[in-house]
């Protein structure tokens, strides 16, 4: 059976791919990851295929293999900085890339430009991060209503009362200790 790579345009024998080191490495790789993931990573690689020729599985081995740390640890590290890069946002950086193949200098030479895009898309996140933090600081409720324009009244004081009516309040307070209510007084 003759098997065409829709994302590198290697035609193999399925016998030839699970025998062929580099291909099952790449294989395990795309089935290691979540659905959308692999298929977006393999999608991604045809961008490296060299415009007369098969992109080799040595090479889709050697590509994955320079992402999969990254994207296992969640984060990248660029221009000496360390950013979060949840599996959705590789998702989304591969998709981002892939709509601007016609604008990119085909085949790749390095995963610079993607990892470019990761950037801006961490960055986006952790400024819309410190938006809502700084929102919540302000007093703003998640439905965009501040509670700051209202003006805080304290409560009032309690009145001071007179001697004749802390007296009728300590009468009450004792005819309760003593369970005696005024039916009990007049029943006397």
């Amino acid at each position: 059976m003759r098997l065409t790579c829709p994302a590198c345009g290697a035609v193999s024998s399925l016998d030839g791919l699970l025998q062929h080191d580099a291909a099952r490495a790449a294989m395990a790789t795309a089935y290691a990851l979540s659905a959308p993931l692999g298929v977006a990573l393999y999608r991604y690689m045809a961008l490296f295929r060299p415009a007369q020729r098969a992109l080799t599985w040595d090479r889709v081995a050697t590509l994955t293999n320079e992402l999969l740390p990254m994207i296992e640890a969640q984060q990248i590290e660029r221009n000496r900085k360390t950013y979060f890069v949840p599996r959705d946002s590789w998702v989304a950086g591969f998709e981002q890339i892939l709509a601007q193949r016609d604008k990119l200098s085909l085949p790749l030479k390095s995963h610079g430009y993607l990892l470019e895009i990761l950037v801006g898309l961490a960055e986006k996140a952790q400024h819309a991060e410190t938006a809502k933090k700084e929102s919540i600081a302000r007093g703003e409720t998640p439905v965009g209503a501040s509670a700051a324009h209202r003006t805080f009244t304290p409560p009032a004081a309690p009145e001071r009362s007179s001697p004749a009516a802390r007296s009728a309040g300590l009468a009450a307070i004792k005819d309760i200790v003593n369970l005696k209510g005024p039916a009990d007084e007049n029943a006397e």
